[in-house]
């Protein structure tokens, strides 16, 4: 009990020294490692049970070798790559929006730091620390998350233009 207090006191204390926008940022990069998480849980369980169907339906049918059935064969491949991209869209745009809220955090820490000198009317590095240390705390999250998420997505996309291509190999037409 007292580990998660220490941890809870960690988390408000990192929060306060980088400013409201380091919460912005930690609720961004939660929401979207969520979702690079579904893709992941997805890829490993729900996308083999949807490629088994499409299989299923393709080697029920009977004519495979017409236009029609190409067309046919296109609209499922495209039915399975589509559900395994998902939400993969969303996730390149938040890991793009993490450095930008970074960039924002930036802005109001120094935003902070004139705020001080004006009041001050000194360049007194005591008084300045805190608008400091805003300025840079929530530019290093938004950097670590845009990285993280570079990576995930990265690594999602690929894998699906992978999975892709082992569909359209396995759903074959045939030619007369």
């Amino acid at each position: 009990m007292l580990f998660l207090i220490e941890f809870n006191n960690a988390i408000r204390d990192f929060i306060e020294a980088g400013g409201q926008v380091l919460l912005v940022i930690g609720i961004l990069i939660f929401s979207m490692w969520l979702m690079i998480l579904e893709r992941i849980f997805y890829y490993l369980k729900g996308h083999r049970a949807r490629v088994k169907d499409t299989l299923k339906r393709w080697q029920q049918r009977e004519d495979k070798s017409s236009w029609n059935a190409e067309q046919i064969r296109q609209a499922m491949i495209s039915r399975v790559s589509l559900a395994l991209g998902g939400n993969l869209p969303v996730i390149k745009a938040l890991v793009a929006l993490c450095p930008l809220l970074g960039l924002m955090g930036t802005v109001t820490g120094m935003i902070e730091v004139f705020d001080v000198m004006a009041v001050t009317g000194t360049g007194s590095a005591r008084s300045m620390a805190s608008g400091v240390s805003k300025a840079t705390i929530p530019t290093m999250a938004g950097m670590v998350g845009a990285l993280s998420g570079v990576f995930a997505a990265t690594w999602l996309q690929r894998t699906t233009r992978r999975e892709r291509m082992k569909l359209e190999d396995k759903i074959l037409l045939e030619r007369h």
